[in-house]
């Protein structure tokens, strides 16, 4: 089959001919952008097997210098990192969870365990951790920072590689509970809710509730006569 003009404009920034006539051949440079690296090498006063990998002369050069209606900087310091080290991967470092050896099972779970993970779903309530037991365990939102966290998404998004704690596994329902707080965020979590009960509880013992009845006739407004003496008083004044 041919190469057409239009597949080979689309393919050229990826081939690579090593020992070719022109040095830019083995990189990742686009033919298109020959011009371009031809500019800088005369404003440089160098030829291009002695500017490939002069990290000192490329840096400081100044993308803004070598824009045009075709490229723009972010395209030009593309170009520049490719001088400076050709056949890089633009790509970013991919890095994947290691699960912890022994833990392949709900059963082999424990509370407070450590583990490694990686987010396969972010949702409103929270997100589902894999962390290598075959079942998704569930990071609920409250659990994602030591901070208030409004919206999951601004902390983690699926494929994150994450570090969680394990805070409930419960076999039969298949639910595992995590959590990515810090220890002591956590405790001190606990600790002010044995508190808040303990309260509740001592103010409950300290005042009688509304409308119990403590005694034969408890609760009773009483109507019989209050402060005698004075209303005699108030009689005399009127009578005199």
């Amino acid at each position: 089959p041919r190469l057409g003009a239009k597949t080979f404009e689309q393919a050229a920034g990826f081939l690579r001919i090593n020992d070719g006539k022109n040095a830019l051949d083995a990189s990742t440079v686009h033919p298109e952008a020959y011009p371009l690296v031809k500019k800088i090498l005369t404003d440089t006063g160098r030829d291009i097997r002695s500017l490939i990998g002069d990290t000192a002369t490329l840096r400081a050069l100044d993308p803004k210098r070598y824009t045009d209606e075709i490229f723009g900087v972010p395209t030009v310091q593309d170009i520049l990192r490719e001088l400076e080290k050709p056949g890089r991967d633009p790509r970013p470092e991919f890095r994947t969870a290691e699960f912890k050896d022994g833990v392949e099972r709900l059963s082999d779970l424990k509370p407070g365990m450590r583990l490694e993970g990686v987010v396969t779903n972010v949702t409103g309530f929270g997100a589902f951790v894999d962390i290598g037991v075959h079942q998704y365990g569930l990071l609920h939102i409250s659990e994602l920072a030591d901070k208030f966290v409004k919206d999951a998404h601004d902390v983690v998004a699926a494929g994150d590689v994450v570090t969680v704690r394990v805070m409930e596994v419960d076999e039969k329902r298949k639910r595992i509970g995590l959590s990515m707080k810090s220890p002591s965020s956590a405790s001190g979590a606990d600790d002010r809710k044995v508190t808040r009960e303990h309260n509740g509880r001592s103010d409950r013992t300290a005042r009688p509730e509304k409308g119990r009845r403590s005694g034969k006739g408890a609760g009773l407004q009483q109507t019989g006569p209050q402060n005698t003496a004075m209303a005699d008083a108030l009689r005399g004044l009127i009578g005199d």
